[in-house]
């Protein structure tokens, strides 16, 4: 039974990462700190590459587990939540915006044991807001518009750099992916091309695969580093990484004015207060399920 709950819970776990990974603004990275299982997500990734073999056996299992859930709600997002980000884009800005609000406090909770008194580390969550923010700044000021009809040398290497590092801010809280992708103009054509595979178009699967060995590389490269800050300067590590979710906040106002058809950042006047508190909600229920996932049955 418990191995059953476990299961269950590492699906749930990859649904919502992939919720977030897919829209920009949120990042999959949040979800599984939140969650309580982001060392276990990190550890298992850097094993599968470096770890012994009983080592890669259980990381194995925990990330087939997590991906068969990350499939299934990236699908979702690329069919459904795309589509609402563009059309309800305040209703969804406010929802995140509460689910960033409402996660601080949180993760400042889990991890007071390794950041209280240790104020001196408050310029490492300086330097994580203005990450994101640079970040942010160059979205704003007009993605890169790059032309994937035509693959060449320039355009494969490209494509690879560029998934490298997307992939890497996919597993850092608080920085999206997705929101590198619109810098680099990626976002739309890839999403765009994933759903033509959905539709059994199978021209597009070049571009895709380079782009899925670009994602894979970065997590080889990132991750380790991830792995080894965390393990050996936590304390610097969560205040960058509490730094970088303040910052989305910033990024997610600023994310209206990078769709196709620009809007007006979010203010006050188009502030949805009922997804704001949906997003607290979300924030509320994904700890409850973590407290379900960590209690032992009797």
């Amino acid at each position: 039974m418990q191995k059953i709950k476990d299961y269950i819970m590492t699906l749930f776990d990859g649904f919502c990462m992939a919720l977030a990974d897919s829209v920009p603004g949120v990042s999959g990275g949040t979800v599984a700190f939140l969650l309580g299982f982001y060392d276990q997500f990190i550890g298992s990734i850097d094993a599968l590459f470096r770890g012994s073999w009983e080592e890669k056996k259980g990381a194995l299992k925990f990330l087939i587990k997590l991906g068969i859930g990350w499939v299934v709600g990236f699908l979702l997002s690329a069919t459904i939540l795309a589509s609402l980000f563009t059309t309800k884009i305040y209703a969804m800005s406010s929802l995140f915006i509460g689910f960033i609000i409402f996660a601080i406090p949180l993760v400042i909770k889990e991890e007071r044991e390794v950041i209280v008194k240790k104020y001196g580390h408050l310029v490492f969550t300086l330097l994580g807001i203005i990450l994101v923010a640079l970040v942010t700044y160059l979205t704003t000021i007009g993605g890169l518009n790059i032309n994937l009809n035509t693959l060449n040398i320039g355009s494969i290497v490209y494509i690879f750099l560029a998934a490298m590092v997307a992939i890497s801010a996919m597993v850092l809280p608080g920085i999206s992916g997705s929101t590198l992708l619109l810098v680099f103009g990626l976002y739309i054509p890839i999403m765009t091309r994933i759903k033509s595979l959905l539709s059994f178009d199978f021209s597009v699967l070049p571009i895709l695969v380079i782009f899925g060995l670009g994602v894979v590389t970065g997590l080889l490269v990132f991750t380790r580093l991830i792995k080894n800050c965390l393990a050996h300067f936590r304390s610097q590590s969560i205040y960058f990484i509490l730094g970088m979710m303040i910052g989305s906040l910033y990024s997610i106002c600023m994310g209206p004015t990078t769709l196709e058809n620009p809007l007006p950042i979010l203010s006050i006047d188009n502030f949805d207060i009922l997804f704001f508190i949906i997003g607290g909600a979300i924030i509320a229920l994904l700890e409850g399920a973590k407290r379900f996932s960590q209690k032992k049955l009797k």
